[in-house]
């Protein structure tokens, strides 16, 4: 056995390692390891082999895996159909009124609770969506 299919071999390993943790770190090296298989086959040096495997495990680690991270672990922060609601439009079924008074408004045909931070908002009024919190939103009058 040649010591390109050794070098292959663990770059595999690797890979399995990989499979079971989320670092990046282990397919970063199985990079460098069949990196350097690919340069032992074409008998390059030892000394070109290891300069070979160390850039390719660095390149792969610093530039590959934020992108990987990126696209894998999608860190931007998506709005939910929640969160959505906010600055949406609703009219008031039932007068809505601060915490201890809550009343109800109709958004894109759903019934929900809602109250107000300062007025007390009649019948009928439309009203603009500022919070939500759990099932309650905080409404304001449009005038």
């Amino acid at each position: 056995m040649e010591h390109y299919h050794i070098l292959v071999i663990i770059g595999i390993v690797f890979l399995v390692i990989e499979i079971f943790t989320i670092t990046f770190f282990f397919a970063s090296v199985s990079v460098g390891l069949f990196l350097a298989a690919i340069v032992n086959y074409l008998d390059f040096t030892t000394v070109n082999q290891v300069y070979v495997f160390s850039i390719g495990v660095i390149v792969t680690f610093f530039a590959v895996r934020p992108l990987f991270n990126k696209i894998a672990y999608n860190t931007d922060k998506k709005r939910t159909n929640k969160d959505s609601m906010i600055g949406q439009i609703a009219i008031v079924t039932k007068e809505v009124g601060t915490d201890n008074n809550p009343g109800l408004v109709k958004i894109n045909g759903e019934i929900w609770k809602a109250i107000s931070k300062s007025e007390l908002i009649k019948n009928e009024t439309r009203v603009i969506i500022e919070e939500i919190d759990s099932i309650i939103l905080t409404v304001k009058e449009i005038k």
